[in-house]
């Protein structure tokens, strides 16, 4: 990896937002970081071993006035620390160790030691490998820019990175790592079920002593995470060919496994489907909750999970819910990737 994505990297590890300077290399600037939106340029060193001499060397250059200095070295010695130190320099041992020191940030942490990791094999194995998938497949047309949607997702650049180039090597996304086919979606429908409680009833969404504890998130759909409406009585609401007849479970995704505790002690659980009136289950990926939308032609008072959600839960049903599925197109706001 280069310098600059294992500085980003390193400092995402800790919580800090560090992003490339991009169009800002002429002033030496390699990296921002924005900690509470505060701006801190970065110039990047790279040696291999950083010695207490090596160290003295680099002190005696000149840099461009407001900017920090940082080296990133394979090792950085005990001695080259404490010169570093002094001087204002900060830096990045690759065996585990950031430091930085500005006017209004302080960093001094243990970070994972980089190390030649094995090539992943498959690219939606673990969390990150799902939540880069179902991100492309929300906007399939965007050309992705691999800082932006690992800070997007709240995830390391590098590891998203290493997603997309397996996806890339697997030829579902293009060389843009824009979607290139329908592969993905079945692909992502694979692995979608989870488990659902049954829920005997379900909380009104004007129910104001329900909604904290249960965090329905009905005060900013579009801006708060909360609970999604989902499968068939979604699909209904998004102009899909099914009938959904009245009284039937509505299926909701929920943002956690405390969510799903509470709903079954305050609205009680139900021991069948015909004893039901909802279920729910906690969402696959974090978008499910975050991205939900407030659908003015749906006959129901509920937020809808984004149609790809949808779509995904239709998908579980190899007979019925996939030929519907053939059927079925969203309107213009959304693309078909199925």
């Amino acid at each position: 990896m280069d310098a600059e994505s294992l500085v980003i990297d390193a400092f995402a590890q800790l919580g800090i937002y560090a992003r490339s300077a991009t169009g800002s290399s002429d002033r030496g600037i390699d990296v921002v970081l924005d900690p509470d939106g505060v701006s801190c340029p970065i110039q990047l060193k790279q040696r291999s071993l950083l010695t207490d001499e090596v160290a003295e060397r680099l002190l005696a250059r000149p840099l461009a006035p407001g900017v920090v200095p940082l080296v990133v070295a394979e090792r950085v010695t005990t001695g080259a620390r404490a010169v570093l130190a002094a001087g204002g320099w900060g830096y990045l041992d690759l065996r585990g160790r950031l430091a930085l020191r500005t006017d209004r940030l302080v960093v001094d942490a243990e970070v994972r030691p980089v190390k030649e990791r094995p090539q992943r094999v498959d690219a939606l194995a673990g969390k990150v490998g799902m939540e880069v998938a179902t991100a492309l497949l929300m906007r399939p047309e965007r050309p992705v820019v691999v800082r932006e949607l690992a800070r997007e997702l709240g995830r390391s650049p590098s590891t998203v990175s290493e997603v997309l180039a397996t996806l890339r090597r697997d030829e579902v996304v293009d060389a843009k790592k824009v979607v290139a086919a329908t592969r993905l979606f079945w692909q992502v429908a694979d692995r979608w079920s989870g488990p659902r409680e049954l829920l005997a009833t379900i909380p009104a969404p004007g129910h104001a002593s329900l909604a904290s504890p249960l965090r329905l998130g009905l005060e900013d759909v579009e801006h708060v995470a909360g609970w999604a409406l989902t499968d068939s009585a979604a699909a209904v609401a998004y102009g899909a060919p099914l009938a959904f007849r009245s009284g039937q479970v509505l299926d909701f995704f929920v943002p956690d496994r405390s969510v799903v505790r509470r709903a079954t002690t305050l609205l009680s659980p139900a021991s069948s489907v015909a004893q039901a009136q909802a279920s729910v289950r906690v969402a696959p990926v974090p978008a499910v909750v975050q991205c939900r939308v407030d659908h003015t032609a749906s006959p129901f008072e509920w937020p809808l999970a984004h149609p790809l959600f949808v779509a995904l839960d239709l998908a579980q049903d190899v007979g019925r819910g996939r030929e519907i599925l053939k059927d079925w197109t969203p309107d213009d706001r959304w693309t078909r990737v199925w």
